[in-house]
């Protein structure tokens, strides 16, 4: 070779980069032979590829030629130049072209005179540093948007595309037409897919492509065609059909096609037909919808006669129009004060069930309606609301239908002062109503009416490293205005209610230097007293609105509510008295093992339950078989169970849980659980529980309630995800009723991908307990799920990411 010229000038705006970014969707297409280093292609070394999807990535060299001062201006260098008498030049031999971050290779390059246009020829390469285009032949005109490549091939590097094109021509300002063209996101020499079209067009300033006569194809095998689609190019959202969705049950084939709506910037829309072969056709719809100071969205569904029924083999609710509507609203009123807007109903309380959640499952237990708005003070927070609830069960009695609240006024605030001592300020006044038949309920639900709920408090807390001590004064006023309707009742129309609350806590902490192992620690030692004493007061003329008498827990030990909700308050007198210890790292702070274990004692009997009478203990199971089977006796018993429970981090990668509640008075186990935990950091997951539960442990659950289980629960449960490889998660769960020898659910997939393309295949069976508490009317379902995705273009199938997460507790899918 020659000496080289190199030289730098300044020249009009270019539109090198500006080709460079149209390109920005296309990548390498199937079938090319250039190899793969012409493509800026790296292979990851040994060390890399085993955590790697793919086998390598793309990465721009360094550029040939230094940056100049003047970003406008045109540095060069060749081999050989010859210059004509009119200005005209002709560069040869390995030119290389850089202006900014722009810069092209050649064999040989012409400039005319005015230095308007480029044409290059022979082994032809642009970069960027986002992008690569290669050809044969090129024509560029540097004061205008338009250009034209020849046998161009593409590549994307952050993105992973390459692709190529017969001819590339740039039509106007971000308006390029592609012919022969496409694309893929495999590695080079792959040949797993790629989308082909005889013409397409991108406008990149709307951000789209539309390609025509285009196909999908499979290992060379053409498996769809569009004649006309339309397609994004960058984030901005654009009216199409987005991925469908594909389930196989036992019931049959289930289809979802979205379609999505990109009505304006801030609003748009998702219309998804779906068909099922056991049932028909449900519309789907979700509205969506932002302002600079609101925000919200409108969903619904809505199927014509339903062909295949609801609850196993009774098929309830076949030949009815099923449907659903959930509207929300959310804006700020001023920086303090929010409000929000819903309104949520479905036509029964099957509707979720059947066709609301992935692979059958459903978290939706009811549907809210609302009006809310608040304020938040540096003292005062106000809030009100009307409020109501649709609980999604089917049959639904009337006992278990929720009030609304029309409205519910609250207003709070606290002091704190230096000496430690504090009071608070707690206040509402709710309407509640329901539409039921008041004869049909317990005397204490068939009203509605106010309540005026009173609760100031004070209290003092001593604090000091060694320990504390803090006794507290609750003050509950309570005043109704009832309406029972046509239900005769001797109760009262405004009963009243005043009653303390008054509690000590108090606490010690005792701390040592402990090795163990080789590694520092702190040891602590932390006794805990705590006395509560509630006075017995009559109840019985009190509605029953929002109270529910709580399981015992270790919580429960320091606590002086035995109620949720404000229409209860149950009498105790009890000294509640329990250790803990902990064991922490000395480096990091981080609680290594905690151990507590503690117990109540009880100086009176607990006379106060939903009936509120304190006159009375609750009936005896032998005698009334429709009371809680425990109920008589944890109203009498003058201890606690004995509760325990560890939280013992074991070493980086398995960590337990364990609770056990221990009668020691009838020597046995009321409830317990244990959980033992595996994280690696990998991403392998395992996760093993187990959990018994006495029958009527929990008081707020009575035998006519759909939740009550009328023997001792024992249940065991196993989920795992097991990254055999970056490309292959293998997950599985598997919950066990231990009591009727019976599985409760069962789930095992494979998810395979790589950065071409992504395949995953879930069974799953479960039992649908059909909103009873029987188990003889419960029935089995089942499906298998697949779900395809073409990475860069999109896929089939049903995204279950979230439900994988829920089900197997730590688990991070890789995404598809």
């Amino acid at each position: 070779m020659g000496k080289r010229f190199s030289r730098t000038l300044p020249v009009a705006h270019t539109l090198v980069g500006s080709l460079l970014a149209g390109a920005s969707f296309t990548a390498v297409a199937q079938g090319q032979t250039m190899p793969a280093e012409a493509l800026d292609w790296q292979a990851w070394g040994d060390a890399e590829a085993s955590t790697q999807l793919c086998r390598g990535r793309y990465v721009m060299p360094d550029y040939r030629l230094p940056a100049d001062d003047n970003p406008e201006a045109l540095s060069l260098e060749a081999s050989d130049v010859d210059y004509a008498a009119n200005g005209e030049s002709l560069l040869r031999g390995d030119v290389v072209l850089r202006r900014g971050n722009e810069e092209l290779q050649a064999e040989q390059i012409f400039l005319p005179a005015d230095r308007q246009q480029v044409d290059a020829e022979g082994n032809i390469a642009l970069r960027d540093g986002q992008a690569l285009i290669r050809g044969e032949k090129a024509m560029l005109r540097l004061n205008e948007d338009r250009a034209t490549l020849n046998n161009s091939q593409y590549v994307l590097y952050d993105q992973h595309l390459r692709g190529e094109a017969s001819q590339l021509e740039q039509t106007g300002e971000g308006l390029y037409r592609l012919q022969d063209a496409s694309f893929t996101t495999c590695d080079p020499g792959e040949n797993s897919w790629q989308l082909v079209s005889s013409n397409i067009v991108l406008d990149q300033a709307q951000g789209f492509g539309t390609a025509r006569n285009a196909r999908l194809e499979v290992k060379d095998i053409p498996i769809f065609y569009w004649p006309w689609l339309r397609f994004p190019i960058d984030d901005r959202r654009h009216t199409g059909l987005l991925s469908p969705s594909i389930g196989f049950s036992a019931d049959g084939f289930d289809y979802a096609q979205p379609f999505y709506w990109n009505i304006a910037p801030n609003h748009d829309a998702t219309i998804t037909p779906r068909w099922m072969t056991d049932r028909g056709l449900l519309m789907n719809g979700e509205y969506r919808y932002l302002f600079s100071e609101s925000a919200g969205t409108v969903e619904g569904g809505y199927l014509n006669s339903d062909n295949g029924g609801s609850g196993g083999d009774a098929n309830r609710f076949e030949g009815d129009d099923r449907w659903y509507i959930d509207a929300r609203h959310a804006g700020r009123v001023n920086e303090r004060s929010n409000y929000q807007l819903r309104y949520g109903a479905a036509s029964d309380g099957r509707y979720f069930d059947d066709f609301g959640g992935e692979f059958g499952n459903s978290d939706r237990v009811s549907m809210e309606r609302l009006a809310q708005v608040d304020y938040r003070g540096q003292r005062w927070q106000l809030d009100a609301r009307a409020q109501g609830f649709q609980r999604l069960e089917d049959p639904l009695s009337d006992s278990d239908k929720p009030f609304y609240r029309l409205p519910s006024l609250s207003a709070n605030a606290d002091w704190q002062f230096n000496s430690g001592l504090y009071t608070e300020w707690r206040s509402n006044a709710t309407y509640f109503w329901r539409d039921v038949d008041e004869r049909r309920v317990p005397e204490r639900e068939a009203a509605i009416g106010s309540r005026l709920h009173l609760t100031p408090a004070v209290g003092w807390r001593f604090e000091q490293p060694w320990g504390y001590v803090e006794p507290r004064t609750e003050f509950w006023n309570t005043a109704y205005e009832l309406d029972y309707g046509e239900r005769e009742t001797d109760r009262g129309t405004t009963p009243t209610r005043s009653i303390a609350l008054t509690s000590i806590d108090s606490g010690l902490v005792f701390e040592r230097e402990l090795a163990l192992g080789g590694r520092e620690y702190r040891q602590t030692l932390e006794p805990r007293l705590n006395y509560a004493y509630v006075p017995r007061t009559d109840q019985a003329e009190l509605p029953d609105f929002d109270s529910r008498e709580r399981a015992f827990s270790w919580d429960q030990l320091w606590s002086a509510k035995r109620f949720s909700g404000a229409d209860r308050v149950g009498d105790l007198n009890r000294l509640s008295y329990g250790v803990q210890s902990r064991l922490l790292e000395d480096a990091s702070g981080r609680d290594r093992l905690s151990f507590g274990i503690g117990q109540s004692a009880y100086f009176d009997e607990r006379r106060i339950d939903s009936d509120g009478d304190p006159n009375s203990l609750p009936d005896r199971p032998e005698d009334n078989p429709n009371v809680n089977p425990e109920s008589r006796y944890q109203a009498t018993r003058d201890r606690s169970p004995v509760v325990s429970r560890l939280d013992w981090q074991i070493n980086d990668r398995w960590s337990s849980g364990y609770e056990w509640l221990y009668d020691d008075h009838r020597e046995r186990t009321e409830r317990s659980s244990v959980d033992v935990r595996y994280r690696h950091p990998e991403g392998h997951v395992v996760n093993l529980g187990y959990r018994w539960e006495i029958e009527g442990f929990d008081p707020g659950v009575l035998p006519d309630d759909d939740g009550f289980r009328d023997y001792s629960r024992e249940e065991w449960d196993l989920s795992f995800a097991w990254k055999a490889s970056p490309s292959i998660d293998l997950i599985g769960s598997y919950l066990h009723d231990q009591t009727n020898n019976r599985p409760l659910e069962q789930l095992a997939g494979v998810q395979w991908n790589n950065c071409c393309y992504g395949l995953q295949v879930v069974w799953r069976e479960w039992i649908d307990d059909d909103d009873t508490a029987r188990i003889d009317d419960d029935f089995k379902d089942r499906g298998l799920f697949l779900r395809f995705v073409f990475r860069g273009l999109g896929g089939v199938g049903q995204d279950a990411d979230s439900y994988f997460e829920q089900t197997i507790p730590g688990y991070r899918p890789t995404a598809l």
